[in-house]
């Protein structure tokens, strides 16, 4: 049966607590090897992806509304918790607008190497690779554009945020699960990985010698890396210079950048292998 909650700070339900303490969340989260899933879709999606749940939290309609999840969880032996909308908002820091979350177990990451073993088999093959973007609403976007428009893995640098963080898994509508990714480390070293499995690897950034999205569109290689850098400052001059061929997006309105989730959905979409 599920449990309900009415002391906010029942151990219990320690996994919710202070959900809105980015600081904390991203030290403890990796540390106790879990992610919080928020909302229906997102929490279905981690489920259809085969990530196992810890425990559930819940309003307390949504023990009807996901009643399935409840009696799946309750043979697995999963807890499910429920309480009053105010135990929750004390509990986590914010309002449960979308009625449910889900502590979950994180999958364990696989090398680089592995990932890019597999994709070097397949006759076409696009891997994303983001350097140091540290905003989680920029991660979000940019998995989900990564799932819509065919990439087969995102790579991601040592200082980059972490694509299992509650507000990076709501951006992405819980597409980050749908992607295989992994972080690729050390960095820029990690730059002759890709080239060692036979990816080409394109860097977008602006400057002399950079070649327009359109041409390269115009002749792609088969198995490509497209690289990008974090929101302010672009990518690092050592992730620039170890690239095969330097990218820029052809801009009007004397416009000179874009933010990168919308750059890098724009190359993405250039980018895509030919139908087959």
């Amino acid at each position: 049966m599920p449990i309900e909650i009415t002391d906010p700070d029942d151990e219990r339900v320690s996994d919710y607590f202070s959900l809105t303490d980015v600081k904390l969340r991203k030290k403890l989260e990796p540390e106790l090897g879990l992610y919080l899933a928020e909302s229906e879709k997102v929490i279905r999606r981690a489920l259809g992806a085969g990530h196992r749940p810890r425990s559930f939290l819940m309003g307390l309609r949504w023990i009807t509304d996901l009643s399935d999840l409840v009696e799946q969880a309750e043979s697995q032996g999963v807890p499910v918790y429920f309480a009053q909308a105010r135990v929750i908002e004390a509990m986590t820091g914010f309002h449960l607008h979308r009625g449910a979350l889900a502590s979950m177990h994180r999958p364990p990451l696989v090398p680089p190497e592995t990932l890019l073993h597999g994709l070097s088999q397949q006759k076409h093959s696009r891997v994303v690779v983001l350097e140091d973007i540290v905003d989680h609403t920029n991660i979000g976007a940019i998995t989900r554009s990564c799932a819509a428009l065919g990439v087969d893995a995102v790579l991601i640098t040592p200082r980059c945020a972490d694509p299992l963080y509650r507000r990076a898994v709501r951006v992405s509508m819980g597409t980050v699960f749908q992607v295989p990714w992994t972080r690729i480390e050390p960095w820029p070293a990690g730059l002759q990985v890709l080239k060692d499995h036979g990816f080409t690897v394109a860097s977008f950034a602006l400057g002399d010698g950079a070649v327009d999205l359109d041409d390269l569109a115009a002749s792609q290689p088969d198995h490509l890396a497209m690289v990008f850098g974090t929101e302010g400052d672009g990518l690092s001059r050592m992730a620039v210079k170890g690239a095969d061929l330097v990218v820029k997006i052809p801009m009007a309105g004397g416009v000179d950048s874009l933010n990168v989730a919308s750059a890098s959905a724009v190359a993405m979409w250039a980018l895509r292998p030919p139908r087959t």
